[in-house]
């Protein structure tokens, strides 16, 4: 295999968690725990909802963090639970997940990387 030569990712899916603004690094560790290596964290920030809640009484935290990773659809589900868990987002105004199917990736692996794949 040359630097050139590409790896398809197909059966995946894209896993958005966007959590208050502290909670990446939580989620990270959940996802690393199931095998999930990769992440990208994104800052944001919420509009819209701050104003909604605000009139129930319920303190909006504005300030968010995206966490993005790609994960296997056969492990699809239990990942997003267990990031739901570690992210606490059965509380008003924690957060969301969500997922997106991803039709086709492409990555460079090196070739150690294949054969230790192939061997499982």
């Amino acid at each position: 295999m040359t630097k050139n030569d590409i790896t398809y990712i197909t059966d995946a899916s894209l896993i958005t968690c966007v959590v208050s603004a502290g909670k990446a690094d939580t989620v990270l560790k959940a996802a690393r725990d199931l095998g999930v290596t990769g992440g990208v964290v994104v800052q944001g920030r919420g509009t819209g909802v701050r104003e909604r809640l605000g009139i129930l009484g319920i303190a909006v935290e504005v300030d968010k963090e995206i966490v993005m990773m790609m994960a296997a659809n056969e492990r699809r589900d239990i990942l997003i639970e267990s990031l739901f868990k570690a992210a606490e987002l059965n509380t008003p105004a924690a957060g969301f997940i969500y997922t997106i199917p991803v039709d086709k990736a492409a990555v460079y692996l090196p070739e150690t990387m294949i054969e230790q794949i192939s061997l499982r």
